[in-house]
């Protein structure tokens, strides 16, 4: 099953309708006994409803908008990439979820948050700053981009809110054994002030990448506290 996975994580996205494809491919490869499958279905069903809402002429600079989703989608598809290909390193905030991909004793929401947390508080900063660089601005707040980006936020939580009733049970589809747990643990989890941090990091990452060697410390370092908070995440609630 990994070697078809992998001819999708390699191959290049360049347009959303390429990312929609990639993880619709990953979707129908993974049971459902797989907890990656439940980060690409929420990642999926969010790239999808993006995708709607930027056809609908309600952003400021829509092909910005289009080619974060780009970019960032193919964060994730590099990080699967390499935890696949030995000799390969994927950032330790993805390693860790890849890892556990058949831990029954996770349920499927905290794949998905797992997700979340290492796609938003480490790739998405990367993804902005690259964005930008192609579209050769830099990341301003309260700039048009900024708001489109914020934009998001309103079709992220009804998008996060729905999936929880399919994505709270345990990962081969059984009871939880502590419902009130995971609750606490999604209702902890700021996707907004998470979007906003990852913001704020993405311009200091702009403005520290002509320092040697300072921009890569700095993505480590969000490695680092990506990792941290995906082992909470990740931390097994079954038996």
């Amino acid at each position: 099953m990994d070697n078809p996975l992998l001819a999708i994580a390699t191959k290049p996205v360049n347009t959303i309708a390429d990312v929609i494809a990639a993880l619709e491919g990953i979707d129908g490869l993974l049971p459902d006994t797989d907890g990656l499958k439940w980060f690409n279905w929420l990642y999926l069903t969010v790239t999808k409803a993006v995708d709607l809402n930027i056809g609908a002429g309600t952003w400021r600079n829509p092909a910005w908008m289009t080619q974060l989703d780009v970019v960032f989608a193919g964060l994730y598809l590099s990080a699967l990439s390499a935890w696949l290909t030995p000799g390969e390193a994927a950032p330790k905030c993805w390693a860790i979820l890849f890892d556990a991909r058949n831990d029954a004793k996770l349920a499927r929401i905290q794949f998905a948050l797992a997700g979340i947390n290492a796609h938003i508080d480490h790739d998405l900063s990367e993804a902005v700053v690259e964005t930008c660089r192609q579209f050769n601005i830099a990341p301003i707040h309260q700039s048009s981009e900024y708001l489109d980006y914020t934009q998001v936020n309103n079709i992220l939580d009804p998008i996060v809110d729905q999936a929880k009733a399919q994505l709270l049970t345990g990962l081969l589809g059984d009871n939880l054994p502590s419902v009130d747990y995971v609750e606490n643990m999604v209702a902890a989890f700021g996707l907004r002030a998470s979007r906003e941090a990852a913001w704020t990091n993405g311009e200091m990452l702009f403005n520290v990448e002509n320092i040697p060697g300072l921009g890569d410390r700095f993505l480590d370092g969000l490695d680092d506290a990506a990792t941290l908070a995906a082992r909470g995440l990740l931390a097994p609630i079954g038996v």
